[in-house]
């Protein structure tokens, strides 16, 4: 299903945009990976899913567990084995093998560290979720940090219209897996997943910096600090859908929730 829908998504997205893709190399191979990007606009998924997909690894997104239930929707997203979200004790368990199964078949799978779009009106990395350190330090997968920049100058966050004109670039830059090793017999507290939640987000930082060409700010945007909600629009005025209900927010891409029972 995943390859039937590349069909047509592979060339509206090269139409959209030029690529200027760096760090493929850095991609481990024959191994399951969380990919860790930053988050600028809805459209990232895809940008995100059409890279790994022209480098061989098949992408997994999280979704709320409630969509699987959809008609026709539910169909592809098991199909396509992507990874149902639960937020109950028994049901995070089943989040967990379902991403240990993708993780298995060499998948890469995709968790957004910040949860939903950057509040950081700069579009710098924004303070994190643990949902991503939590995965990784429980099943020792390698977390592979990459920036993108450009998708937002097709459609800006949270906008109702595409700008195709003049044709846009991709640019991804991909880093080294980073190292959580320190963390690995670590009891998952939140201080332990704090903690990796930071390295994992100063790894995306120092690469979107690096895409930039720009320094990023020396404190790390925190909306609860700032009196933002969590989610949705509330930047500059804008007004949008955020996507928390589907496969990129809190609701559906954190795995915050009580998973137990399980060991990396």
């Amino acid at each position: 299903m995943f390859r039937f829908l590349a069909i047509w998504v592979r060339p509206t997205m090269n139409a959209l945009m030029a690529k200027e893709w760096r760090g493929q190399e850095k991609l481990p191979r024959n191994t399951g990976m969380i990919v860790c990007p930053n988050h600028v606009t809805e459209i990232d998924p895809i940008v995100v899913a059409h890279f790994l997909y022209n480098q061989g690894v098949m992408p997994h997104f999280l979704a709320k567990a409630s969509l699987f239930k959809v008609p026709v929707i539910g169909s592809i997203l098991r199909i396509s084995r992507q990874v149902p979200v639960e937020r109950s004790s028994a049901g995070a368990n089943r989040s967990l093998e379902a991403a240990r199964e993708a993780l298995a078949d060499g998948g890469g799978i995709i968790i957004y560290p910040e949860g939903t779009l950057t509040r950081d009106p700069d579009m710098w990395p924004m303070k994190g979720r643990t949902g991503a350190a939590r995965l990784a330090l429980q099943t020792g997968a390698p977390v592979v940090p990459m920036a993108h920049w450009g998708a937002h100058e097709v459609f800006p966050r949270y906008a109702n219209r595409f700008y195709l004109f003049p044709r846009k670039r991709s640019h991804v830059l991909v880093g080294e897996p980073v190292d959580l090793s320190e963390f690995h017999n670590a009891p998952l507290t939140r201080s332990t997943l704090d903690a990796a939640t930071e390295r994992i987000i100063d790894a995306i930082t120092e690469l979107l910096a690096e895409l930039r060409g720009e320094t990023p700010p020396a404190e790390r945007w925190d909306p609860a600090k700032k009196q933002q909600k969590p989610d949705g629009p509330d930047v500059d005025g804008q007004d949008g859908v955020d996507g928390q209900d589907g496969v990129d927010g809190q609701d559906g891409g954190d795995l915050d929730g009580p998973i137990q029972g399980a060991t990396p």
